[in-house]
């Protein structure tokens, strides 16, 4: 045990991380049987064991930001965890058709309490842009909602796909603000009746259904926070499915969860607990996904504001906790905790993004006046 102990603390120096110390990002041991833990199980096992309250961390979201930024999750030897999600990925369709619906089962039909409680009163489950004087995450969501109403140009009377609706948040606020006709997809049906009674007495439909099955004319189409389910198998259907969809003239604005590397599938931990059939892209993967049937007009990076909207979610989650127990055990409560404090440090050591993409079917005619502008000097 000395000798494995030893090797997890000479790792974590790397980090300036220490075992029992007394700054916010050290680490407290309660079970020595960590060691052995973690090194035979990886990631799954460092989760598992904190669900299981044998560590903890008084600020988990430094600790990741530290053992993040120096990379330490490729020090520790691949586990057989990881190796079969390996295989898995590389022998089989993890996001196919038939699998589609497993994500809205196993994730966002948790419950309709939890995500009211975390997130803002217009439940959108993905980053604010805290931008223009925003102040709290509410404020932070509308920023979010109304930039990519106005990057998708929308204006009265034109039909809008919003591809992963979740609760209708943007469906709701495209059609009370902007005047537009919006069905909205989702996978999980807790979402669906949710957005239905949101949006009643408005131009919106929601339906349960997956993306490889809409077959419509739009003028413009959106996804926020999903493309994160559909595969690296899957990418270029879901490009074509879009381009299938939009009119010549229209706009595709799509935000996602980005890596610095390319893989062919997630976490083991998050796999099991969070995002089951999840993957986060790379750049090389959606450009190639998308060569032929897109220009790429925009391709802005938000990551630092994801890292504060997941603060601003754990902070919610924390704070209405006594209400939510009565539904949740403790274990949830440490589960949804590592998740949110682990996302918040992937952010913060630049390790994952948030890309939004501005994307047309033959680009944005330029005005003549511009381009004059933008002529290279003799």
């Amino acid at each position: 045990m000395d000798i494995v102990k030893q090797k997890i603390e000479q790792l974590l120096a790397k980090a300036d991380i220490r075992i029992n110390g007394d700054r916010p990002w050290d680490i407290t041991i309660h079970d020595e049987q960590l060691y052995w833990r973690v090194l035979k199980e990886g990631s799954i096992g460092a989760g598992e064991a904190y669900m299981d309250g044998w560590w903890d961390v008084p600020a988990l979201d430094q600790f990741f930001t530290r053992f993040l930024r120096v990379k330490l999750n490729h020090s520790v030897i691949i586990n057989w965890s990881m190796a079969g999600l390996i295989l898995k990925s590389l022998l089989r369709n993890n996001q196919a058709r038939n699998k589609a619906f497993e994500i809205g089962d196993r994730h966002y039909d948790t419950g309709n309490d939890l995500f009211r409680a975390m997130l803002d009163p217009r439940l959108v489950y993905t980053c604010g842009y805290w931008m223009n004087g925003a102040k709290n995450l509410a404020e932070a969501q509308i920023q979010k909602l109304d930039m990519v109403c106005q990057k998708a140009e929308l204006s009265a009377g034109q039909r809008v796909l919003d591809i992963g609706c979740g609760w209708g948040s943007f469906a709701q606020y495209a059609a009370e603000h902007y005047d537009v006709e919006v069905v909205g997809l989702t996978v999980s049906e807790e979402q669906q009746k949710l957005a239905q009674q949101r949006c009643q007495e408005l131009p919106v439909e929601i339906r349960l259904q997956d993306y490889r099955d809409i077959d419509e004319s739009f003028d413009k189409v959106v996804s926020l926070g999903m493309f994160e389910h559909v595969g690296v198998k899957n990418y270029r259907t879901f490009m074509q499915t879009v381009a299938r969809c939009l009119t010549e003239g229209g706009i595709f604005v799509l935000n996602t969860i980005g890596g610095n590397q390319s893989v062919q599938n997630t976490d083991p931990w998050i796999e099991k607990y969070i995002f089951p059939n999840s993957m986060i892209p790379s750049m090389r993967q959606i450009s190639l996904a998308a060569e032929g049937l897109f220009v790429m007009e925009e391709w802005d990076n938000y990551g630092p504001h994801y890292d504060r909207t997941l603060m601003a979610w754990y902070d919610n989650l924390k704070s209405h906790w006594d209400e939510l127990k009565k539904n949740y055990s403790n274990q949830f409560y440490r589960m949804w905790e590592y998740y949110l404090l682990c996302s918040a440090g992937s952010f913060r050591a630049r390790k994952n993004h948030q890309w939004q993409f501005v994307l047309t079917p033959k680009g944005r005619m330029v005005n003549s006046d511009i381009s004059k502008g933008l002529a290279l000097q003799p």
